[in-house]
């Protein structure tokens, strides 16, 4: 990637929300993204590909903060330090009945543009971990009136407010930030006319300092966070069909996730066991891994032990809680390894036909795919043969960022 003049890179030490692969706690990252400076270089969409290496020996390195800092029972943000239920909210006491007009008719896509934003509306912004958390994740539902549908592991476009100077000094639009949707085509109202977001805020902790530096903070992930009921957004998409779920409802779907990662995968088990759709009844198993840092970072888990609850034959889930549990070397437990405490189940659903997905920061991955690469050697079987078969089935799907 080529920088401009006017952007810089800056290197730091991220601890990871459950999802860090390395066998220490720190991942170097290197931030070019119009997430923490104002350039439009970064979009989820594009995945970025290129290899993380370590930060220059020249470069002073600075630490993001992993513990939420609060002078005052609101939170250093407002929003409090309690983790907010979803459940109670956005479940019925059995399957809701959902207006079936939205399964039919052509999968939306692109519907809005960059050019010609759709205008919704949040109804509501809540913070959803506890005081223990390494930062802090919202669960935000944005009222679009029905005027922009989409269908379940797609995302919406998010256009901040405001300005920036770009490479060749001129002031121009902040560029579009790109959001996994969290809830089904329903919205958690289930009448199809919202969308549900869930999103970290993101912060840069200056060690020297003390204190976070706000002209580094996240743009786009700052606005929706610090937003209250009737705040206007701009909004593109739908986009995206490579997390779009199976066209057979009785297919297996293993999902695996790190922290807002989580989205997507919220939005297939509503599908699956919180709505009624006749014509699409899951049958199958659906298994959630999820990686986070500890026990006040799992995201939705309350609407995931109702699901387990009430379809204890076809929900399971099993974390990965990096800071909480050890793995069987004595180390701590990060979401490759909790999968392969599973390795047989796993591979066998698999050689079923099942279809895995993932989503979180790209992270995951390198330790994921060492994992799979040392089970089809413990199985004497070729991984780059098994990997491509995968993915020519249509059975693997990743989204990370």
């Amino acid at each position: 990637m080529i920088l401009g003049s006017a952007q810089k890179q800056f290197f730091f030490f991220v601890s990871f929300v459950g999802g860090a692969l390395e066998k220490t706690d720190k991942v170097v990252l290197s931030l070019i993204t119009d997430e923490f400076f104002s350039s439009s270089l970064y979009h989820k969409q594009q995945c970025i590909s290129q290899k993380v290496t370590s930060a220059r020996q020249s470069q002073k390195v600075a630490r993001v903060s992993t513990v939420v800092k609060a002078a005052d029972k609101g939170g250093p943000y407002g929003l409090g330090l309690e983790m907010a239920k979803t459940a109670g909210k956005s479940m019925q006491s059995g399957k809701a009945k959902v207006p079936l007009a939205l399964e039919e008719g052509e999968m939306p896509l692109n519907t809005y543009k960059n050019k010609t934003p759709f205008t919704g509306t949040v109804k509501s912004v809540e913070r959803i971990v506890g005081p223990k958390a390494t930062g802090e994740t919202t669960h935000i539902i944005i009222d679009h009136g029905g005027k922009m549908p989409f269908w379940e592991g797609q995302s919406y476009g998010v256009i901040p407010p405001g300005t920036k100077i770009n490479s060749k000094g001129k002031e121009v639009a902040h560029g579009v930030r790109l959001y996994s949707i969290a809830s089904t085509r329903y919205g958690d109202s289930f009448d199809g006319q919202t969308a549900t977001l869930c999103v970290r805020r993101a912060t840069y902790w200056d060690e020297e300092k003390g204190a976070e530096d706000p002209e580094k903070k996240g743009i786009c992930s700052n606005f929706l966070c610090d937003a209250t009921p009737g705040t206007e957004i701009m909004m593109t998409g739908p986009t995206g069909q490579v997390m779009l779920l199976p066209k057979d409802p009785s297919t297996p779907v293993i999902m695996v996730a790190t922290g807002t990662g989580i989205a997507p995968m919220r939005a297939y088990i509503r599908r699956f066991f919180v709505e009624d759709v006749p014509s699409w009844n899951f049958t199958g198993l659906a298994w959630l891994f999820m990686g986070v840092a500890n026990s006040d970072a799992t995201l939705y888990d309350d609407e995931f032990q109702e699901c387990v609850k009430r379809f204890p034959g076809q929900f399971r889930i099993d974390y990965a809680l990096s800071r909480e549990q050890n793995n069987k070397k004595g180390g701590k437990m990060y979401i490759q390894d909790k999968v392969e405490e599973y390795k047989d189940q796993v591979f066998g659903l698999l050689d079923g036909g099942a279809h895995m997905y993932f989503c979180g920061l790209k992270g995951m991955m390198p330790g994921i795919l060492s994992m799979l690469e040392g089970v089809c050697k413990e199985k004497g079987i070729d991984y780059e043969e098994w990997l491509e078969g995968l993915k020519k089935n249509g059975q693997w799907h990743v989204e990370v960022y």
